[in-house]
């Protein structure tokens, strides 16, 4: 932060400016004050020189369209935009052309400022840090863009978390210059193997930038890219990293993302995931910056409140709009008047965009030199970066309905329209491809008809032409991916350039998830889904705590709401066209084309000899017949005294039944007594095994009577009810097999069941155990799902299995990679049972079935607001002819499964 240049602006809209606070190549930052509102703001102007560029306008207002589909989160949003596009209406006489943004200021450091002034950060505040960066990028990912906007200085360190400030290549520009003839070069600081090789970047461009940020954060010095440009280039592309450095248990990742072959990188889920499982916001509560640099922070925001109120009070000066005998202030304390009143008269290379960190400014106080045990560093020589060709006509936007969180998913590039004609390429900010749910853009018009075709991209550059950045002609395009990205802008500003036909659709990287048939994202504006369900493979039902919705699972449209169905659960098909929704009062059956309700069953006067029944749980269903259990209060009459007794009183209690519903005939087929649960309530049973003639049910922990508990003697009780009439076959307990251990039987008899750390299997009813798959220490097995002659285990160890069920012999087992503990991922198999998929908390892995290789891996990071709840909501799977749909929270995606 330093003093106004003679040559600054004084006001911006509303605003006045009261002082410099940073620069980049491309821009200068002021910190500006609006008196009406009480408002600090950090504007970023867009440097003349470069400005006056037709490619330049247009590259600003498509970066500061990406930050207004990335704001919240760790993005902060822009409350004013003034660019070619909405020009300055606030400012006196007619609009001057400039080009800027405003957002809300927050008291922050940049990540290099806070390596100057304290050295690497703690691991602890490196994670975070990764944490919140690829939680950005992967809602980036999810568009098909890349950010290419990291770098020390577009990273802000807040109290609450980082900050994203670049959403392009001008942003994080190292340098940015006019050329001859209306060019615009920009040279980015970072370089990846890829595009030394002459590639486009890709998401996985972002990927290896951010392996190259957490090594800079967390040992001061950046691996592979520092020093001379052309030797840096060479290390990128061949060279491994030295990363003895880093910090153990960060090495390995920082490693996979600094990979040479972008397949071999992470994703931007996977790397927030291992970072900071439970969200950067959750990590970062109670603090997360070194004390020196949370103190550093506190001091600015006391100089720039003091700055504002400086400019409140202060009567302004006419000619300049600066308050009188206000004195500026640095970061720490006043500017020396005579110092900043030198500057007009100093040497001639002080100008306006002379950057603030030059040695030879006097003027400048930078926050690396206040109070800091060693003196600031010059700026480290930066890799010349090859920038992906851009057209120079209206870019594409990032769709207008941006989910809040990432489908981490490849995007193939379009297929050129004709062979003949080459198509426009995507500019830098976005990739060729479109959302799921949003619809594709319109394509932008075509470059000149006499423009010359591109020759094929050279696979690798020499040092001159990283040094020197080659520039192919009129059209402005990079020679081979060069060193500088050259923008030539000739006659109007919506002529475009020529351009190169994009390439053909890739393949889709190895462990990546394939691209999803759709997305479904539930409306912030309702309550998220307590139940969702599939009905007969032509709707996703769910259920809230204001509707029931249908998605129609071709599509992931929705096709209807309904009112009534709100709270329910099950969404079970009854018959070909009506849904069976269970609702907290009444089933429902819903017709399948519009959701309007057809059909009603009140609890209360619905079932003979029940009055004001009050309904659990589905328990479970079969063809036409759910069953569920229910519970009303009924009269006790007192006994009849003794002669010369007083008579008793009549006395309430509850009466509990396990039913079975025919949902299509819409009657009960049968009903049999149970034993009442806690809390005199019915009590909730779930399906245990489903059997030619029988059923086998336990009951939830939580709903046992405390009679129950104290019988069972810390054993798990399960129930045998004969099909045809609801008779109790018999009661019976298995092993050491405990009241909430996980458990599930087969249609041949054997049950299958958790016992300490491991899985058992026994013949029912009489318990005979056939087999024990031991586990190792704390693995405790989650619920084995039987799939032909296989059994699918998974434990707490995040560990997925099969073996076979006669003999229990263990055909392979594999690890989902996630972080141990929590619960055991929840195991599905596809419809034709080739493939497994791992549900848990951190992601969703699929397998092979038959030898357990691994195929795929997915992650959303969720909705992930500083200011709000971090989403913790685990992943479900739900299984339909050849799809999965993975549903976490609000956000459903439909993958095509073998």
């Amino acid at each position: 932060m330093e003093a106004l240049r003679q040559d600054d602006p004084r006001r911006f809209g509303p605003y006045t400016v009261v002082a410099r606070f940073r620069e980049t190549a491309s821009a200068v930052q002021y910190l500006a004050h609006d008196a009406a509102l009480d408002d600090t703001v950090v504007i970023t102007a867009a440097r003349p020189e470069l400005a006056a560029l037709p490619a330049f306008r247009r590259r600003f207002e498509a970066e500061t369209r990406t930050a207004d589909r990335l704001a919240g989160g760790w993005v902060q949003p822009q409350i004013v935009t003034r660019t070619a596009e909405h020009p300055d209406e606030d400012a006196d006489g007619p609009a001057d052309g400039r080009l800027w943004t405003a957002a809300t200021y927050v008291p922050a450091l940049t990540l290099a400022d806070a390596i100057d002034f304290t050295g690497p950060l703690p691991e602890r505040a490196v994670r975070i840090l990764g944490a919140g960066i690829a939680e950005t990028l992967s809602r980036v990912h999810a568009t098909g863009a890349v950010l290419e906007g990291l770098a020390p200085r577009t990273v802000l360190l807040a109290e609450d978390g980082p900050r994203l400030t670049a959403f392009g290549p001008l942003g994080a520009a190292a340098d940015a210059e006019a050329r001859p003839g209306g060019q615009l070069s920009v040279r980015l600081g970072y370089l990846t193997p890829e595009q030394v090789e002459g590639k486009e970047a890709g998401p996985a461009s972002d990927l290896f930038v951010l392996g190259l940020l957490l090594a800079y954060a967390a040992t001061g010095t950046t691996p592979l890219a520092d020093g001379p440009a052309a030797e840096a280039a060479e290390r990128i592309a061949r060279t491994e990293p030295e990363l003895d450095a880093v910090p153990e248990e960060l090495r390995g990742l920082i490693a996979r993302c600094l990979a040479k072959d972008p397949a071999d990188r992470p994703t931007a889920g996977t790397v927030a995931a291992e970072l900071a499982l439970e969200g950067a916001a959750g990590l970062a509560k109670g603090g997360w910056l070194p004390e020196p640099l949370s103190r550093l922070i506190m001091e600015q925001a006391g100089h720039v409140r003091k700055l504002a109120a400086d400019a409140d009070d202060g009567p302004a000066d006419s000619a300049t709009g600066t308050p009188v005998d206000s004195p500026t202030h640095s970061l720490l304390g006043p500017l020396d008047h005579d110092s900043a009143d030198a500057a007009p008269d100093g040497p001639a290379d002080a100008r306006p965009d002379t950057p603030a960190t030059r040695d030879d400014d006097v003027r400048t106080t930078r926050i690396g030199s206040v109070g800091s045990p060693r003196a600031p560093e010059p700026d480290r020589p930066t890799t010349q970066l090859s920038i992906p060709r851009e057209r120079s006509g209206p870019p594409a936007e990032l769709p207008t309905g941006l989910p809040p969180v990432a489908p981490l998913v490849p995007r193939p590039l379009p297929a050129p329209t004709t062979p003949a004609a080459p198509a426009p390429a995507a500019p830098a900010s976005t990739a060729p491809a479109t959302t799921p749910t949003a619809p594709p853009s319109s394509p932008p018009p075509a470059g000149p008809a006499n423009a010359p075709a591109p020759g094929p991209a050279a696979p690798s550059l020499d040092r001159r032409t990283l040094l020197v950045g080659g520039v192919a002609g009129a059209a402005g395009l990079v020679v081979g991916g060069g060193a500088v990205l050259a923008f030539k802008s000739s006659g109007s500003e919506d002529q475009d350039d020529a351009k190169p036909a994009p390439a053909p659709t890739r393949p889709t990287v190895a462990g990546l998830p394939p691209q999803p048939r759709w997305v479904y994202t539930h409306p912030d504006a309702e309550p998220a889904p307590l139940t969702a369900a599939l009905w007969l493979d032509r709707l996703l039902v769910l259920t809230g705590d204001t509707q029931a919705t249908g998605i129609d699972l071709r599509s992931g449209h929705r096709v209807w709401e309904c009112a009534d169905g709100a709270k329910g659960q099950a969404a079970l098909p009854a018959g070909e066209d009506l849904c069976f929704v269970a609702g907290p009062s009444e089933f429902l059956w819903l017709s399948a084309r519009n959701g309007q309700v057809t059909h009603r069953v009140p609890y209360e006067d619905g079932f003979e000899g029940t009055p004001y029944l009050t309904v659990s749980d589905i328990v479970g269903q079969s063809g036409p017949v759910i069953w569920f259990t229910g519970s009303h209060k009924v009269t006790v009459k007192a006994k009849k005294p003794k002669k010369g007794k007083k008579p008793g009183k009549d006395t309430q209690a509850v009466v509990s039944f396990l039913f079975a519903y025919d949902v299509v005939q819409r009657k009960e087929v049968w009903r049999t007594s149970v034993p009442t649960g806690r809390e005199s309530a019915a009590p909730a049973y779930r399906l245990t095994a489903l059997r030619p003639d029988d059923i086998v049910v336990r009951q939830t922990s939580a709903t046992l009577a405390p009679g129950d508990v104290k019988a069972a003697k810390g054993k798990a009780v399960f129930r045998c009810f004969d099909r045809e009439s609801g008779k109790l076959l018999w009661t019976k307990s298995f092993g050491r097999v405990a009241p909430d251990g996980a458990a599930v039987g087969d249609d041949r008899g054997l049950l299958y069941a958790a016992v300490g750390d491991d899985l058992q299997s026994f013949e029912m009813p009489g318990g005979k155990p056939e087999w024990t798959l031991n586990g190792t220490a704390g693995s405790v097995f989650g619920t084995p799902v039987p799939a032909g002659t296989l059994l699918h285990t998974t434990n707490r160890n995040q560990e997925v299995g099969v073996v076979d069920r006669a003999t229990g012999k263990l055909r392979w087992r594999r690890s989902t990679e996630a972080a141990p503990g929590g619960a055991a991922p929840a195991v599905t198999v596809s419809l034709s049972g080739k493939t497994l998929l791992a549900a848990g908390g951190a992601q969703v892995t699929a397998f092979a079935a038959a030898d357990g290789r691994r195929l795929w891996k997915f992650q959303d990071i969720g909705v992930q607001d500083p200011k709000g709840a971090t989403v913790t909501a685990p992943y479900r799977v739900m299984a339909f002819g050849k799809t999965a749909v993975v549903q976490r929270e609000r956000i459903f995606y439909a993958f095509p499964v073998a």
